[in-house]
């Protein structure tokens, strides 16, 4: 039974109002956080691939994606107003589900936040060769990409993708504080650019090209729907900053909700007009289909809004993706599931210096010699699997601790999240068979870490065992 053993969310409260974070953050700081980590490769770089595998249907496929994500992210809602506390669905999983759960999907937010990181700052480096192409300007073609991801490119490092991450940990490690007012500032001008990509595309839009509007039928849309679900991740980053929020129990929930509605809204417009623009089989092999749309209407100087914007763009979503990844990094040594040194905090800074570092330098190794293309899948498949499991949560924590108070309840229990944990495990259904057994070799490392290393070492062993509620 001490697999299943709990954590008391009370004792779990009192330690988070002792661990030195600052609180700093409000609701705007996390709605602009939630766009900050939303938009960004998802639409300026994955609208392309999805076009090509739904064609026009492509809108319907991102709100296909959005209600999946709309739906955890009420259950998502639900805990974050109950249980403040860094580490997102790992704590709310210890707190609920008992300890191995929490180890597995803690490992598995670790595939999600560290592969994201990666994979959007191969993006990042995209439309930043794309941007220095426009004045004249490039890298030697060995640190372009990683190894074998362009073919006839004898490239060996993506450096690029590299040193955008890199910065990105010095930020984060700095501070909580100025992390959240570059991210807001960078938020403010990509939103600005997506808007004037609307203002100025929908002029360009020719019906014809929406037909025929889905011309792989159901399952292209589908599994575009699967591929660009890549797109909303990030809404759930919000919840890793509990306990630098200062008002947690409302404010969380604004922030889940509002800002996965209004990226909902700005991805179906783009992708409406993007494919009106321009006939869904000529985004093959393009890796900045929203500037292409742009060029292909005339606007060349839009165009170059556009990609200064998407890398402004991208860079928040490395930004937010960091900061979560820190945090749950964070909560797993704070309970000694992971080593003890990683949850440090710099006694100037308030902020967890050496998880921060370690985690910015392992994952940009991988931005610099892991392809994209392998990346996205495997970060969808870790988030879908981590949207089921909240959902399963929510329903076990109404039965277990029916008297933890809610600034947010989830509406419909247990019908509603039991839809969403379904809605998560069919798009699943939808990846690759070599994806799904990547992800179980992956599973299969963290459970031998878990009986070699975390269980014995886990804060409730060493304290005598169950710390249930």
């Amino acid at each position: 039974m001490s697999l299943l053993r709990t954590k008391n969310i009370d004792a779990m409260l009192a330690v988070a109002r002792e661990d030195g974070l600052k609180k700093v953050l409000g609701p705007v700081d996390l709605v602009l956080m939630g766009i900050g980590a939303i938009i960004g490769t998802g639409i300026f770089v994955l609208t392309g691939t999805g076009a090509l595998t739904a064609g026009p249907a492509l809108t319907l496929s991102f709100v296909i994606s959005a209600v999946a994500c709309g739906l955890a992210a009420l259950c998502y809602a639900e805990f974050a107003s109950a249980i403040p506390v860094s580490g997102s669905i790992y704590t709310y999983s210890y707190a609920t589900l008992g300890e191995i759960v929490a180890w597995m999907i803690g490992w598995d937010l670790i595939l999600e936040y560290g592969l994201g990181m990666s994979a959007v700052s191969v993006g990042w480096s995209a439309y930043s060769q794309s941007l220095l192409a426009g004045f004249g300007w490039s890298l030697p073609a060995a640190l372009t990409a990683a190894p074998g991801s362009v073919p006839g490119v004898a490239s060996v490092l993506n450096l690029p993708a590299m040193v955008i991450l890199l910065l990105i940990t010095w930020l984060v490690s700095y501070g909580v504080r100025e992390s959240a007012r570059v991210n807001n500032l960078l938020v403010f001008i990509k939103t600005a650019v997506v808007l004037l990509f609307i203002g100025v595309g929908a002029w360009h839009v020719k019906p014809a090209n929406w037909q025929p509007f889905a011309p792989f039928g159901a399952a292209g849309i589908f599994n575009a729907a699967a591929l660009v679900f890549f797109a909303f991740i990030g809404f759930d980053a919000v919840t890793s900053a509990a306990e630098e929020v200062r008002n947690p129990r409302r404010d969380l929930p604004i922030g889940i909700i509002g800002s996965l509605a209004i990226c909902t809204v700005l991805y179906v417009t783009v992708a409406a007009i993007m494919t009106g623009i321009v006939p869904y089989a000529q985004f093959a092999g393009v890796d900045h289909p929203v500037s292409l749309a742009l060029q292909v209407a005339g606007q060349n100087w839009v165009a170059g809004f556009v990609d200064l914007g998407a890398i402004l763009g991208i860079t928040t979503v490395i930004l937010v993706l960091t900061f979560g990844q820190t945090r749950i990094v964070f909560a797993m040594s704070r309970d000694g599931l992971l080593p003890a040194w990683l949850s440090s905090v710099h006694p100037r800074h308030a902020t967890p210096h050496v998880a921060t570092w370690t985690v910015g330098l392992v994952f940009a190794a991988i931005a610099g010699f892991v392809p994209l293309s392998v990346l996205a899948e495997l970060i969808n498949i870790g988030t879908l699997a981590a949207f089921a499991l909240i959902s399963v949560a929510v329903p076990v924590l109404r039965r277990t601790r029916p008297d933890l108070p809610r600034a947010f309840r989830c509406p419909g229990v247990p019908v509603l999240p039991l839809l969403s944990a379904a809605f998560c495990l069919f798009l699943m259904a939808n990846l690759k068979r070599t994806t799904w057994l990547a992800f179980a070799i992956w599973l299969a490392m963290g459970l031998a870490i878990y009986f070699l290393y975390s269980r014995r070492n886990a804060v409730l062993h060493n304290s005598g065992g169950e710390a249930s509620d």
